[in-house]
């Protein structure tokens, strides 16, 4: 639970730094910056750790979570909210911890337990509510919402491709790896990156870097150590709490002052989170 709050916490400041880098950086460039700071960081930890490549039984869910999460989810993603507001964007990328449940519960065999799909509906409702007090009515178009969308079956495959790899490599190699993956995916976008470094504020570079440091490494790491011990449907639900955190993140940093609307979705979501890691009655106390 410590893992996935610090998870969602950096997951969470994160839009607001991509609000900031997002004015000087092209879609790629940003993704491609942000994905070598994070491989840089988390390069250093392998070699003062010592920690060996992954096992072969590992690399199908690397390569397979490297292309779709860290690569494709972070290009089109930021290429998406530059065409839609960010109500809209978080609607319609909300979709992903339900697609999560979905493909675990096909594919993963972790089945539809009632109370993890009751909460999941609670929060994507939680999720609407927020997304619609901060929609700019007007201002979305129809590619952007299918980029968006996009990003959010990205990101649900790449997490389900991402639990099998744990079986074998540990969540440090496992993130680390993909993050390598992500990048290599991204490098077409290095010309971008290379002319936009020099002309964008320091401000935005740091954005960039941060976002690279915790968002990336930090909170990938931290979210792959909790997807280890639990299963996708429950860590993909767990997500539903970001939406509340940013509200609170973009009031005490930016000075936005939400308004009642927006406090109501961020209650509903933190609720579906709460009924979704609800324990059945029958398995309270086991370990």
């Amino acid at each position: 639970m410590a893992a996935a709050a610090v998870t969602v916490v950096m997951w969470a400041s994160a839009f607001v730094s991509i609000r900031s880098a997002a004015d000087h950086f092209h879609p790629g460039a940003l993704a491609l910056g942000r994905l070598l700071t994070a491989s840089i960081a988390l390069g250093v930890v392998l070699l003062i750790k010592r920690v060996p490549v992954p096992p072969r039984a590992a690399w199908p869910g690397i390569l397979a979570s490297g292309v779709l999460w860290f690569g494709l989810y972070m290009v089109v993603l930021n290429w998406g909210e530059q065409q839609v507001d960010a109500g809209t964007a978080a609607m319609v990328v909300n979709i992903g911890p339900i697609v999560i449940a979905l493909l675990s519960g096909w594919l993963l065999k972790e089945g539809f337990p009632p109370g993890l799909m009751a909460g999941m509906g609670v929060s994507f409702v939680g999720a609407a509510v927020v997304g619609m007090s901060t929609s700019e009515g007007g201002s979305s178009s129809v590619a952007g919402v299918l980029l968006c969308l996009l990003a959010a079956l990205a990101y649900g495959a790449g997490v389900v491709s991402q639990k099998p790899a744990l079986r074998h490599g540990t969540p440090l190699q496992v993130t680390t790896y993909g993050c390598f993956v992500g990048t290599a995916f991204t490098l077409p976008f290095a010309g971008q990156l290379v002319s936009e470094l020099p002309e964008a504020p320091a401000s935005a570079v740091l954005n960039m870097v941060y976002l690279g440091l915790g968002p990336t490494a930090l909170a990938f790491t931290t979210w792959s150590y909790a997807l280890s011990r639990t299963t996708a449907g429950k860590m993909g639900a767990t997500t539903y709490a970001v939406p509340a955190v940013v509200v609170l993140i973009a009031w005490t940093t930016l000075g936005e002052v939400p308004g009642r609307l927006t406090l109501l979705g961020g209650a509903i979501c933190l609720a579906g989170v709460a009924v979704s890691r609800r324990r059945p009655a029958g398995v309270r106390g086991r370990a």
